[in-house]
């Protein structure tokens, strides 16, 4: 059968990739085209890459705003991209201003739409579970709180664990040790903190010089930033000089591995951290309009995932005016081994992989998906 995947973000283009692979599995003639990056691109092939997730990635109310003619061109051309294709089935990957427009198309199209990573409309934007509900034909969740949310809602949502494992079971196996990772990066032997600024310009641009002041009040630590190779080097180049902090780039999971502690951006990273037993805290800033507008349409108490899928205070957020510097220097030395809230914390992080579940995810999600098609088509 053929596919066509759309993902607009790094994290879309790791999942992609982990799903088409379990799709594979089910269905080995399978034939792919897809919207990703390259990770997806090695397993589908890259001359069945529509477009890399670099030119299509935008972020907050304003950079949208900035971007929105280039969006709606981008839009136009997927739409015409997934015609001329002709899938047998659309799976949308998170990425919900796009590919909700996406699977209204599909649907008026009569192409099947499956949605992978459901848009987080329990945190803003309730009025897309309708979009939903009108034109996505399967809904794939990925944390254990979903299927009621949706079920209250009128839809019912498929959940099979969170692929987060399978990346992260991948990984340990190829994890370098300490006296590796350091050699091989020029590293002190200072115990090291990671920092998790964010994988767009903009997160960096208001979080990471704030962490860079944060790791001159630890001196006896190693703080080490975690860059991605999508952002030049020349990003975070401004805000690292004349600092102490070091930067390695596309090894999130080898520094977090051999960290005592992590400060980090909202987002997927916060439970990548979790999941892999580091002790963390959430410092994340915007420009004001954004804040203040996502202020207004947040429907959550929380914003990190940790403590969404806890239901509970497990990582404290330090948010816009809160992330100063005496409530992140009392956080982080209360994290840090022998503090007053690390081992409570790494008992809660138990806790939360039991809530996700075990590894293989990817690959459940896969097959669910081919032999739901192979039914449909059989009717």
């Amino acid at each position: 059968m053929r596919y066509y995947l759309i993902a607009g973000e790094a994290s879309g283009d790791l999942h992609g990739s982990n799903l088409m692979k379990g799709i594979l599995e089910a269905d080995p003639q399978a034939e792919f085209r897809f919207w990703g990056g390259d990770k997806m691109a090695a397993v589908g092939g890259v001359e069945n890459l529509a477009m890399h997730y670099k030119k299509a990635s935008f972020m907050g109310f304003v950079e949208i705003a900035r971007n929105a003619r280039t969006i709606l061109k981008q839009i136009d051309m997927c739409k015409k991209d997934v015609a001329d294709y002709r899938p047998d089935v659309l799976i949308l990957i998170d990425y919900a201003g796009f590919n909700l427009r996406m699977a209204r198309f599909a649907k008026e199209s009569g192409i099947p739409t499956y949605y992978y990573i459901a848009p987080k409309v329990w945190a803003w934007k309730e009025g897309r579970v309708k979009k939903i509900r009108r034109y996505v034909d399967r809904l794939f969740v990925i944390f254990p709180f979903e299927p009621d949310y949706f079920r209250k809602h009128g839809v019912e949502a498929i959940y099979m664990g969170n692929p987060l494992m399978d990346s992260i079971e991948e990984r340990k196996a190829s994890l370098p040790t300490r006296e590796a990772f350091v050699q091989e990066h020029a590293l002190d032997e200072r115990p090291i903190i990671a920092l998790l600024a964010g994988s767009r310009r903009s997160e960096i641009k208001y979080n990471l010089p704030f962490m860079v002041d944060l790791s001159r009040e630890f001196p006896q630590y190693q703080f080490v930033v975690a860059g991605v190779s999508w952002l030049d080097r020349e990003v975070y180049k401004p805000y690292l000089e004349g600092s102490d902090v070091r930067y390695v780039c596309d090894r999130t999971y080898e520094l977090l591995s051999i960290s005592e502690a992590a400060v980090v951006t909202s987002g997927t990273a916060t439970l990548e951290t979790a999941l892999l037993g580091v002790p963390e805290m959430v410092c994340y800033r915007r420009d004001l309009p954004t804040m203040l507008i996502g202020k207004m349409f947040l429907k959550i108490p929380y914003v990190s995932l940790v403590n969404l899928v806890l239901r509970r205070e497990c990582v404290r957020e330090l948010l816009q005016f809160q992330m100063n510097m005496p409530n992140a220097t009392q956080e982080l030395r209360d994290i840090l081994p022998g503090g007053k809230k690390h081992d409570r914390m790494l008992a809660d992080y138990a806790e939360l992989r039991q809530l996700i579940g075990d590894a293989g995810a990817s690959h459940r999600f896969g097959k669910r998906m081919v032999e739901l098609l192979r039914e449909e088509k059989g009717r």
